[in-house]
């Protein structure tokens, strides 16, 4: 993996804060997109009414956001490198009027909790991007107490996530993009059947079991879709960045064509497909 864990940490963190505006203007779509993998994780959490829940890499908030409105007794801690990500988070829980909700920039890799301290751990989308996943998950279990529940869900393999494909496909026939080294942090990092399990039981989980989780994303239009993912996906606008203007014209109108041939009933969908674990400390 190319760097230290310090400079793909920092690197991150610099990401996700330059895109945050993005990810603030697409909020409503993206918790509509995303909302059937965080009720996932929350069915299999078995959650109590006066449970302490620690979502990690929550970004803007969810599925601690809704973790905590189901809690009338409990509290969410919710945590993310980027700062900027987190106030929107902090904004989505004053506007619905949560007071058990409250945030905390820090790494995955170093908790800053004391051990055995939550009775449920989520992660939705963020381990492929942690730089060591086998420290992380066991920093879940350090701060987990005896029982809790730690649930995780993570991208399946490109061939069911045409959400991503679509638009990546069409940069990487015009632009040439150098292959991470394996093991790099990305998006379908977490696919290979099997790693995630590994990872959860070299962290101590036990009782562990996976279960599949498909939605579909939603534009009104495939010029929707393309202002969206570049809003939105660091990949997407790294690869742009690649190509001239010329070339992105093209790789745009390449776009609108994949999408348009994915248009239903008027709007654009493209299936999202997800693996969630969920193990037990």
């Amino acid at each position: 993996m190319p760097g230290s864990f310090d400079e793909i940490r920092d690197q991150q963190r610099d990401t996700w804060d330059r895109f945050s505006t993005g990810w603030r203007k697409w909020d409503e779509l993206v918790l509509g997109w995303l909302a059937p993998f965080g009720d996932a994780m929350l069915r299999l959490s078995n959650l109590r009414n006066d449970a302490h829940v620690l979502d990690v890499a929550a970004g803007t908030g969810e599925p601690g956001l809704t973790a905590a409105a189901m809690l009338p007794h409990g509290n969410v801690t919710v945590t993310d490198l980027s700062e900027r990500m987190l106030a929107v988070a902090a904004e989505n829980a004053a506007r619905r009027g949560l007071t058990n909700f409250k945030t905390k920039v820090c790494d995955a890799n170093a908790l800053p909790f004391p051990n055995a301290g939550f009775d449920s751990i989520l992660c939705r989308f963020g381990f492929m991007f942690f730089p060591d996943m086998a420290l992380a998950a066991r920093e879940f279990a350090r701060v987990a107490k005896p029982g809790a529940r730690v649930c995780a869900a993570v991208w399946s393999g490109p061939e069911n996530n045409p959400w991503a494909t679509t638009i990546m496909s069409a940069i990487t026939r015009h632009v040439d993009i150098p292959a991470s080294p394996p093991g790099s942090p990305g998006l379908f990092r977490c696919a290979p059947s099997g790693l995630m399990r590994a990872t959860f039981e070299e962290a101590g989980l036990t009782d562990l079991s996976e279960e599949e989780v498909s939605s579909i994303m939603t534009h009104e239009s495939p010029e929707r879709y393309w202002d969206f993912m570049t809003d939105i996906a660091a990949p997407v606008v790294a690869g742009l960045a690649r190509a001239d203007a010329a070339t992105q014209a093209q790789i745009r109108n390449d776009v609108l064509a994949l999408a348009r041939q994915s248009t239903q009933d008027g709007q654009v969908q493209l299936r999202s497909t997800a693996t969630v674990i969920v193990g037990t400390r």
